[in-house]
């Protein structure tokens, strides 16, 4: 179950993978720290930003954001400049665009077995009005 999370921890974060994410999915994620969400095709389980506020909070939010995406960048097929935020339980991926430190507001779809990289939404507050 999804719950609010501190800004601090997404300043973190940040900086740990050296971005910015957009706006609108901060927005989101503040509220809603993880979850699901749904596409036309698919249903997704958000990544949470690492919560170390307590035990119950830091158990979970241990698959996030950070880790997945190093998980990701182990395939070889994945974007150098892609941020996971999501995964539909078959290996693909959300991901964001990192330009220049700057997560992009479109959504992708990162399917792990073709490497194909697709847009999905223009911005994710579009995903969370789905």
């Amino acid at each position: 179950m999804p719950f609010p999370v501190d800004e601090k921890y997404i300043k973190e974060t940040e900086e740990k993978l050296s971005v910015k994410f957009p706006t609108s999915f901060i927005d989101s994620m503040m509220k809603n720290n993880g979850g699901e969400i749904s596409t036309d095709n698919d249903d997704w389980e958000l990544y949470p930003f690492w919560d170390k506020s307590d035990k119950k909070r830091l158990a979970r939010t241990c698959n996030d954001i950070v880790k997945e995406t190093n998980n990701a960048k182990k395939w070889t097929n994945f974007p150098s400049n892609a941020i996971a935020i999501a995964n539909n339980g078959c290996g693909d991926q959300m991901v964001f665009l990192n330009e220049n430190g700057t997560l992009r507001n479109t959504v992708y779809f990162w399917s792990h077995e073709t490497g194909e990289l697709l847009p999905i939404a223009d911005d994710f507050l579009q995903l969370e009005e789905a």
